[in-house]
């Protein structure tokens, strides 16, 4: 029963981590509504999301030899790309270690996510209603002061149902940066974002995780590696045709029915 768990949850992460409607509110939503205890489950939602960033090192391998090589060469693009991931990384880092306890609490709080879902939803809606945007030619383009506000807006996601994407996506669009960016942007910072909180949340919770614990975690990275490959590539093509409302109005529409839910246990 626990592996049939670890497989659905990593469904669950490797569809919902990089579209805007936040894969932590949606693991937690999904432990909820199937009965889980949430506590027991909490450290597994947070360990296995290194396995969707997984699939964007493979899908995006050729940027990321770029990027190497072109830093041994110490070319222009190269240390602009690194350095803006890495200045709005930081934010993540002071906060997450500042607040952990705090953010760790409002993990298991289901209905902080139902309200978070429709709050995002409508955010999504007046950025790409109001967000005037040109082409800043990729994350080298963007510059320093760009990259410490989306680093600052990301933090926001830290409040479960949020969505780390979704925040870091909107913030950029509403800074001027053009939807593909954006989008490149909140891929490639989520890598040292959710890897760090994956290592900080597995050491405080070392002594909780038990050797069934790494099995459990090893089949949802490898279902959250697998999901988010095919996800990545659906993704960037209903946001090129569509943009990002129906991705609005899906947040605002389950976060009414997780709250109806919730209302009647």
């Amino acid at each position: 029963m626990e592996i049939l768990t670890a497989i659905i949850l990593g469904i669950v992460e490797g569809v919902t981590e990089f579209l805007p409607v936040s894969s932590t509110g949606h693991l937690i939503l999904a432990t909820e509504l199937l009965g889980y205890d949430a506590a027991r489950w909490s450290v597994f939602n947070i360990a296995i999301q290194p396995g969707a960033i997984l699939a964007i090192v493979v899908l995006y391998w050729r940027t990321f030899w770029a990027v190497g090589t072109g830093l041994l060469r110490w070319e222009a693009n190269s240390v602009s790309f690194v350095r803006n991931l890495l200045i709005a990384f930081v934010p993540a880092v002071v906060l997450g270690l500042a607040f952990g306890d705090q953010i760790d609490a409002l993990l298991e709080n289901a209905v902080v996510v139902a309200w978070a879902l429709i709050a995002g939803g409508i955010a999504i809606l007046i950025v790409e209603r109001l967000a005037r945007t040109t082409n800043v030619y990729g994350i080298a383009g963007v510059s320093t002061a760009q990259s410490i506000k989306i680093g600052l807006v990301q933090c926001i996601a830290m409040i479960p149902g949020v969505s780390r994407s979704g925040a870091t996506i909107m913030g950029a669009m509403s800074l001027g940066i053009d939807r593909r960016t954006a989008a490149d942007f909140s891929f490639f910072l989520a890598l040292p974002t959710l890897t760090g909180a994956t290592v900080l949340q597995l050491y405080k919770h070392r002594a909780e995780v038990t050797g069934g614990d790494v099995e459990l975690i090893a089949i949802g990275f490898v279902v959250a590696f697998l999901v988010a490959l095919a996800v990545v590539k659906a993704f960037m093509a209903v946001v090129t045709r569509y943009g990002f409302a129906p991705f609005a109005w899906y947040r605002i529409v389950a976060g009414a029915a997780a709250l109806i839910w919730l209302s009647s246990k």
